[in-house]
């Protein structure tokens, strides 16, 4: 079975191809950019997405079975800042890929990766499941209300094997910069380093968010790939939330460093939300997952992930 992986060299991606691994698959990944470390057993296509020809190229030569859609801007924060490119990313490159498996009649099945935040403030009082109503509150969670919905259009009008995953806040090592957990790592690595006054500078602390392990993440992808009904939806959510200042705090107590908190406004993000969780009992009915990896070994994993980033860098800088 051939396999294509749109977003290989990001995070999630990643994780995703050990998890594809152990399977008996040819997989194809796509990157931006030439990799200098490429995984083992995976071919690389270096590709822009957002290039119609392109990427009509590349399916009519590779004909997947199967396209786990993973690539596209995943930063909330930064989308408000650069909207438009946010929605150009996520949109152009998802309508491109379902178009040119149209233009060369293939019906390979298609996960498109869309977001617990499409959800927005509502319910705070209660996870979110697949039939709450859609209140996207930035532009990423914009763009992946549309990513959603084109995803479900085509299975309707064109007979395409789509399905739908919507992933609430996941964390694991390999994250960049821009997101909660290691902008907090790196900052207590770099404080640990010397490179940093023992200082860490926060955004909102109060926030709750539904957090899993990226790997029990791209384990989901994966069932929902293999057993998932097309045309379905299905949360990815731990359906518990976490305070923000929680894993702040989980990833201090990881550190010998004496490290003094100061909130930094420009951190402080428009329109914040106070809590976002889901509820993935149909996931769960459909496939049997269910996370398997604590938030505080994840952390830990993260922080040490952190450490070594750090440690390469002041090699490099000598």
């Amino acid at each position: 079975m051939r396999v294509l992986l749109t977003g290989a060299d990001g995070f999630a991606g990643q994780h995703l191809i050990h998890e594809l691994a152990a399977a008996s698959l040819e997989i194809h990944g796509t990157c931006f950019q030439p990799l200098a470390q490429p995984a083992p057993n995976v071919i690389y296509h270096t590709v822009d997405l957002r290039d119609e020809q392109a990427v009509d190229t590349l399916i009519a030569e590779l004909k997947p079975d199967q396209v786990y859609h993973l690539a596209g801007t995943a930063n909330v924060g930064q989308s408000y800042a650069a909207a438009w490119r946010t929605l150009e990313n996520n949109i152009r490159a998802q309508l491109n890929l379902t178009l040119a498996c149209l233009k060369t009649n293939l019906k390979p099945r298609i996960l498109v990766i869309s977001s617990g935040d499409i959800y927005g403030d509502q319910l705070v009082d209660q996870p979110a499941n697949e039939e709450t109503a859609l209140r996207p509150s930035n532009p990423y969670s914009v763009s992946k209300v549309t990513q959603d919905m084109l995803a479900l259009q085509y299975h309707i009008s064109s007979d395409l094997p789509m399905l739908r995953a919507r992933p609430f806040n996941h964390l694991g090592p390999g994250q960049s910069r821009g997101f909660v957990a290691p902008d907090f790592g790196l900052q207590i690595a770099e404080i640990e380093a010397g490179q940093q006054e023992p200082v860490i500078h926060v955004g909102t602390l109060s926030a709750e968010r539904d957090f899993t392990d990226v790997r029990d993440v791209v384990r989901a992808y994966h069932l929902i790939m293999d057993q998932g009904t097309p045309g379905e939806v299905y949360n990815v959510a731990s359906d518990k939330t976490w305070r923000i200042g929680d894993l702040l705090k989980i990833l201090l107590s990881y550190s010998h460093a004496d490290i003094q908190i100061e909130t930094d406004t420009a951190r402080l993000r428009p329109g914040r939300i106070s809590k976002v969780w889901g509820d993935s009992t149909r996931l769960r009915s459909a496939t049997g997952w269910q996370p398997t990896i604590p938030l505080e070994q994840t952390l830990f994993e993260v922080l040490e992930d952190c450490r070594q980033r750090v440690q390469e860098l002041l090699k490099e800088s000598k």
